[in-house]
């Protein structure tokens, strides 16, 4: 049987694991959030209700990382998205890391700020969070001068984590004019057919975005 993706076209995570399908061409079955009887589903595999999910061969896989990691082991393709070489393996996992931690979560904190009753927000823990993505774009953007992707010259699970969290957080907190390595890379990323796609699969959800999804992309 072929996998079972739990997702939302518009969540950040779940295009992570999109790219990572759509690069390989993975024959995978997706339970759309939005639709009925997907929620259900989702809530009696995970009780935190946390997605994406995928379920494979009888197995329950949580996380983004984890679930990419299983993809190549038991759906492998001809992108090899965590090299076989142990050390670029470590520098992958690496960024991964620094992605989902560093720019996709602190690019939720704005978001979901925005959607809070306003005598909830928190205007500190946005501040905070586009201090924390001024530091990250200024490391990232000298890490990306003289390189086409993440690490090495192929395209990673870094990649994959890349492209939805570098897309979003430019709406959140656009990443200055004058960092151009890091922006050039961004281009290159909504370029990348496999990501093209998971955006093209999402636009008809912007505007669920609460601070306005921009044109620009």
């Amino acid at each position: 049987m072929k996998p079972v993706l739990y997702a939302h076209p518009f969540s950040s995570f779940c295009q992570k694991v999109l790219v990572a399908l759509y690069e390989n061409g993975t024959d995978f079955e997706f339970r759309n959030l939005e639709d009925g009887g997907a929620g259900e589903e989702l809530a009696a595999l995970w009780p935190l209700k946390r997605f994406p999910i995928l379920v494979d061969n009888g197995r329950t896989i949580l996380e983004t990382s984890t679930i990419v990691e299983h993809l190549q082991r038991h759906h492998p393709g001809p992108v090899r998205l965590i090299p076989d070489d142990p050390d670029a393996a470590i520098e992958v996992r690496m960024l991964d890391r620094i992605f989902d931690n560093y720019i996709m979560a602190p690019m939720q904190k704005p978001v979901l700020n925005a959607i809070r009753p306003e005598s909830e927000r928190d205007p500190f823990g946005v501040v905070e969070a586009h201090g924390m993505l001024d530091s990250v774009y200024a490391w990232l953007d000298q890490r990306m001068a003289g390189r086409e992707w993440a690490v090495g010259d192929g395209f990673t699970l870094a990649d994959c984590a890349a492209a939805p969290s570098l897309f979003y957080a430019d709406w959140v907190r656009e990443i200055p004019a004058n960092l151009k390595s890091l922006r050039a890379y961004r281009s290159r990323l909504l370029a990348r057919p496999s990501f093209a796609r998971a955006v093209d699969e999402a636009r008809r959800y912007r505007h669920y975005f609460p601070l306005g999804a921009p044109d620009r992309d």
